[in-house]
């Protein structure tokens, strides 16, 4: 039998020093300040370390495997304590949502991606455990958004860190607390930092009828050649599936992807890398409905956003819920979604990309 031991985290375990808060066959965990006042922990295993900030947002700063940083390029050496999103704009993976979320039009009044990504988490702890993956240390948390006569829901993350693997099992599951329907808005950012040459698989139709580029925005300050770009793959979509360090994605560029999944429910997404190993996200289309890819290569930012996988699209609140994307969680309902992100080395990328290979050939066919 299976034993769980939950170890509660407080605020006053946190120092600059870092210090070891306990080991797990071969996970330790450690934890240490920023100097912003951010608290973090510190995973490790045999086949590298995140950094994980359990009372902010329970983001995963950063991300790095077998000597690869993971983690997007941005302006942010370390995490800011603030709840302006643009403001710590650097982690690897950002919880969004959930009573809104993507950019906000004029007429909304949501922040940009909701109150989720940079939330003050009331309770955190660490839960050892096994499964048939093997032994992990989980970062959990619970985050309660109460506004009197608006919402009342709790928020409870949890992350899975293997002792032999540098895959993550990432969870997000929210319970509406009112006696009333919630809207409900999610998203998972995950910020991969792009490699010149790197190759994008996934398993969606490279056509302009289920990979599309948001238009490009007249006004939008944008860099030369930016216009030409986004138009070309808008009819061409493929052309953005390698990373050439001369496609300036500045300030960006988002696209909508319709995914297929495998026989056992999963869409899978890949860069692979110039020595076949591969960046790698899987998640389930039966719970997250519509997927984003988000590139920004702009001297400042360097980040690949391969696949984020969302309940809805990242136009605002009020153009997704006319779009019918906005889903309802009755009184005391639940959302539940889990998916799969990290790094695979290059014998098990390539059965993906195999994979993914069949998936599209089925689909053709």
């Amino acid at each position: 039998m299976t034993t769980n031991t939950r170890f509660f985290l407080s605020h006053g375990i946190f120092n600059e020093a870092e210090k070891i808060l306990l080991e797990f066959g071969n996970i330790k965990v450690s934890a240490f300040r920023y100097e912003s006042g951010v608290e973090a922990l510190r995973l490790t295993n045999e086949c590298g370390e995140i950094i994980v900030l359990p009372f902010h947002g329970q983001q995963i700063w950063s991300a790095k495997f077998y000597g690869r940083n993971l983690t997007m390029k941005s302006m942010f050496p370390e995490p800011k304590a603030t709840q302006f999103f643009t403001a710590n704009y650097g982690a690897f993976f950002i919880h969004c949502g959930a009573t809104a979320m993507g950019n906000p039009t004029p007429e909304d009044k949501h922040p940009l991606h909701g109150e989720l990504p940079n939330a003050f988490y009331q309770q955190a702890y660490l839960t050892t455990s096994e499964d048939q993956k093997g032994k992990y240390v989980s970062v959990s948390g619970k985050y309660q958004h109460t506004i009197a006569f608006a919402h009342n829901y709790v928020a409870e993350p949890q992350v899975k860190f293997y002792e032999a693997s540098s895959l993550l099992t990432i969870s997000m599951s929210i319970t509406n607390l009112k006696q009333s329907e919630m809207d409900l808005m999610y998203l998972a950012h995950i910020n991969f930092r792009p490699v010149d040459q790197g190759r994008l698989v996934y398993s969606a139709l490279p056509t302009p009828e289920h990979v599309w580029v948001r238009p490009y925005a007249p006004g939008m300050v944008v860099s030369p050649g930016y216009q030409k770009l986004i138009e070309d793959l808008a009819q061409h979509p493929e052309k953005h599936h390698i990373m050439k360090p001369e496609n300036r994605f500045d300030p960006e560029a988002v696209f909508f992807i319709d995914y297929l999944a495998d026989e056992e429910g999963w869409a899978h997404t890949l860069q692979v890398l110039p020595d076949g190993s591969a960046d790698y996200v899987r998640y389930q289309p039966a719970q997250l409905k519509k997927v984003l890819r988000w590139i920004s290569r702009t001297g400042d930012q360097d980040a690949l956003g391969m696949a984020l996988p969302a309940t809805a699209e990242s136009e605002g609140y009020l153009k997704e819920k006319t779009k019918g994307n906005v889903q309802v969680l009755e009184a005391g309902g639940r959302f539940f979604c889990e998916f799969e992100t990290g790094f695979l080395n290059a014998a098990d990328a390539e059965k993906v990309e195999k994979k993914v290979e069949r998936i599209l050939a089925s689909a053709k066919a």
